[in-house]
């Protein structure tokens, strides 16, 4: 019988660049002339957005974020370094990557082989410079387990949940920027170096009914507000949270250690329409997180598409798959921690289950 380790993390893209950018998405949407004048104003933010907005847009605050956030990390790498995985299982959405107006798949296990990832891509594309002073060149290689994917995408078909699954990534495209970071921060102060575990990705269609028309991304009020062609929805939280509890019984059946890995943040900013995409939906991450605390498995699997969609919670479709394989085998919440912003997008969440 398999031994399991469950770990949920951030992959944050603005951890990836220095500090004087982390704040970038918010002063992106403080451009957006359809947003309230009143509200772009610093003077009429939280004590906390005040505080970390300070007289230098955030720089000396996001210093601090990334403390906490390496903090997080840590604590999870050196879990993951304890327990020693044969392979770990990724669950990370797909942001406009991978899939595109082709084809959407709800779930797609990646059994790649071994792939060489470019670590900076999402930077380039905000031309935002990378913390380490790593040349644009730098590429690393994400070791696969392709065999491992496969045998449990075809697990996961047989027991009634119908993935997709890619033996190639698209080409000419960035790699999954969920599965790419997740990588990058579980091995900081290595970046470039070779990671010493195989990594098997499950794409997740997040960003459902966003996913092609805000391309998995920021969009303006002015675009939103044109009569928004939205996509069909993705799948729904409890849908992921019974992925999980699939994904938990083909593991379970084989002699390996297994690694499970939610990679997300929670609410994001820009896509919290209701609070013009300034701030995250710290109310409902609470709730929730509260709930997971408390091991309250049933509210998780009550929550609705609507109500993640509202609360721009798309990408913790990730930790509805990891609750309900956390559920399935009984394994106990050892740690967490909630890393709580107002102007760094989106607020973090740790946690190690054993």
């Amino acid at each position: 019988m398999a031994d399991i380790l469950g770990i949920g993390l951030t992959h944050y893209p603005l951890l990836l660049g220095r500090d004087e950018y982390m704040a970038a998405l918010l002063k992106t949407s403080m451009k957006d002339p359809d947003i309230p004048t009143d509200v772009k104003d610093p003077a009429n933010w939280s004590e906390l957005g005040k505080r970390e907005w300070s007289d230098d847009g955030g720089t000396a605050a996001a210093a601090a974020h990334r403390a906490k956030l390496r903090a997080g990390l840590d604590r999870c790498r050196a879990a993951l370094d304890e327990f020693q995985p044969d392979v770990v299982l990724v669950w990370g959405d797909d942001q406009y990557e991978n899939f595109r107006e082709e084809i959407i798949p709800s779930f797609c296990v990646l059994a790649y082989e071994d792939t060489k990832v470019d670590p900076f891509g999402v930077l380039k594309r905000m031309r935002i410079p990378n913390a380490w002073g790593l040349p644009e060149g730098q590429s690393f290689v994400m070791r696969g387990a392709p065999g491992v994917a496969r045998k449990l995408a075809g697990d996961l078909i047989s027991s009634g949940i119908d993935v997709a699954y890619s033996y190639e990534p698209r080409p000419g495209i960035n790699f999954p920027h969920a599965f790419a970071n997740t990588q990058i921060f579980l091995d900081y102060d290595n970046v470039g170096k070779q990671f010493p575990y195989p990594i098997v990705p499950i794409a997740v269609n997040c960003y459902g009914e966003h996913v092609i028309a805000r391309r998995g991304g920021i969009a303006r009020f002015a675009e939103i507000n044109a009569v928004e062609d939205t996509d069909p929805p993705g799948p729904t939280p409890y849908r992921c949270f019974q992925l999980g509890q699939s994904v938990a019984r083909s593991v379970r059946g084989s002699d390996m250690r297994v690694a499970l890995v939610a990679s997300s943040s929670w609410s994001h900013a820009f896509l919290y329409d209701r609070g013009w995409h300034m701030r995250p939906d710290t109310e409902s991450d609470q709730a929730l997180y509260d709930a997971l605390v408390a091991g309250d498995y049933a509210a998780w699997a009550k929550v609705t598409s609507r109500a993640v969609v509202e609360a721009g919670q798309h990408e913790m479709l990730n930790w509805f798959c990891l609750l309900g394989a956390m559920s399935e085998l009984g394994l106990t919440l050892e740690w967490s921690d909630l890393v709580i912003t107002e102007i760094f997008n989106s607020n973090k969440v740790f946690a190690i289950y054993r």
